[in-house]
Parts: C-alpha cells; sequence; structure tokens
C-alpha cells in the first residue's frame, strides 16, 4: 500500500456516520460540560449588586484600606446569603464569591452605577 492508499481508507472511515455521529456526541457532551461549569457567583448576582452597593454607600472614603474593607463586608453579606440558601460555604465557594464582587464591582463602576456624586453634593 502506499501513503494515498492508506489516507484514502482513513479517511472514508473518518467520514463515516458512525465517527461523525461519535465526533458530535462528544463535542455537544463537552459543550454541556462546559455550560454547566459556572462560577458559585453567577446566581448570586443580585445579591452580589446589592451588597456592593451597600459597601459603597456605608463605608466612607476616608476609611483605611477603604477597598478591603468594602470588599470585606461585601463577602461578609453574600456569604451569608448564600449560607441561608445553600448551606455552609467552603473555602473555594468563598474565593469564587470575592471574585465575583470584584467582578461586579468592576461593571458597575465602569457602568457609572456606583457614582457618589449626589452625595457628596448633598455634604458639601
Amino acid at each position: 500500500m502506499d501513503v494515498t492508499a492508506i489516507l484514502e481508507t482513513i479517511w472514508s472511515v473518518v467520514n463515516s456516520p458512525a465517527i461523525i455521529a461519535l465526533l458530535a456526541g462528544g463535542l455537544l457532551w463537552l459543550l454541556n460540560k462546559l455550560y454547566a461549569a459556572k462560577p458559585a457567583w453567577q446566581p448570586m448576582e443580585g445579591t452580589i449588586i446589592a451588597a456592593v452597593k451597600w459597601a459603597e454607600k456605608e463605608i466612607p472614603d476616608d476609611t483605611p484600606n477603604k477597598a478591603l474593607v468594602r470588599l470585606n463586608a461585601a463577602l461578609g453579606y453574600v456569604v451569608k446569603v448564600y449560607e441561608q440558601a445553600r448551606g455552609p460555604a467552603t473555602e473555594q465557594v468563598k474565593a469564587e464569591l470575592r471574585e465575583g464582587i470584584q467582578i461586579v464591582h468592576a461593571e458597575l463602576e465602569a457602568a457609572g452605577n456606583l457614582d457618589k456624586a449626589p452625595l457628596q453634593e448633598a455634604a458639601a
């Protein structure tokens, strides 16, 4: 057998309906696994938004390490709600929630939803 005959045989096997169905099934299985692997914070996004906005209002700008204090306050609130709904949160879940808080905070800030101008004007 020469190389052309070997390649034609491989091509005919790969293009058989059974192999195509097997490859399509494997791809669908993989996509379902990837779609199902959502971070723990996504179902809690509404709670995270509320916690971030609350922490921004309640913790003054002149607080030392204000970003860390706000993050910890928001995380405490979100973990409390998470544990009421789903039971104890593992360290991995807490890390995912912390990451979610940071992502949501950045999105809110970029969208201008954390603008404190009305509060600062009222204080002036």
